[in-house]
């Protein structure tokens, strides 16, 4: 179970035993990819708390949204956030095996343990390849058109495919944050074993609230008439 040893510390059961002690590169990388996550996740907390303000209506989106024009904090984050995203990427795709031997013997593994740890990895790994996709392009529609209005949002997610497109990505990037939320604190030691369930627990219904919040705002931009 040669991937196993990538897959490090974020297995819950005592498999330390069976994980080779990572070099001072990977430890460094390992930090590196933790670091621009909780960058993301802070990001992606306050990008879903400004789009679900829609949610009270067109002037309070753009009320929130012109305050952070005024500070130019839509420029910084067009500028750092892809950075940040990209970074995270590479970062992590290293312990992603893409050779269809090493995807197989994932799958043999994870059959055999039936961990719910392991499949959660492979949940994330999964859902990053295709958030390397839709993230990418919402980013660059966004950096193009980067107005944050409720007019020119809700013009966008009525238009073409991408209610859709939103539909695929908001639950999926949810999910990615929520997992690595929690395998980081597994990871390194913030969730131990007496704590598990009751954080298991509260992150999957923080989970709920959240995408449902998400969701509730996406409806609101797919049916409001600005």
């Amino acid at each position: 179970m040669q991937w196993l040893r990538n897959f490090g510390g974020s297995m819950s059961v005592d498999a330390t035993m069976h994980v080779v002690r990572p070099g001072r590169r990977d430890a460094y990388l390992d930090w590196l990819q933790m670091l621009t996550g909780a960058g993301l996740v802070l990001f992606i907390a306050f990008h879903t708390l400004l789009t679900a303000s829609i949610i009270f209506g067109a002037g309070a989106l753009d009320g929130v949204a012109g305050a952070l024009e005024a500070l130019h904090l839509d420029t910084l984050a067009h500028i750092f956030v892809p950075i940040l995203f990209f970074m995270h990427f590479v970062i992590a795709a290293r312990k992603i095996p893409f050779r269809f031997e090493g995807q197989e013997a994932i799958w043999r593994d994870a059959r055999l343990l039936n961990h719910r740890d392991t499949w959660l990895w492979i949940v994330q790994a999964g859902s990053a390849m295709i958030i390397l996709v839709l993230g990418a392009i919402h980013m660059w529609t966004n950096i193009n058109d980067p107005a944050i209005l409720a007019a020119t949002s809700t013009a966008r997610v009525q238009s073409g495919g991408w209610l859709l497109f939103y539909l695929a990505l908001i639950p999926l990037v949810q999910l990615h944050v929520f997992i690595g939320v929690y395998r980081i604190g597994v990871k390194w030691g913030f969730i131990t074993d007496a704590t598990r369930p009751k954080v298991v627990k509260i992150l999957t219904i923080a989970f709920g609230c959240v995408l449902a919040i998400a969701l509730l705002a996406l409806a609101r931009y797919a049916t409001m008439t600005v």
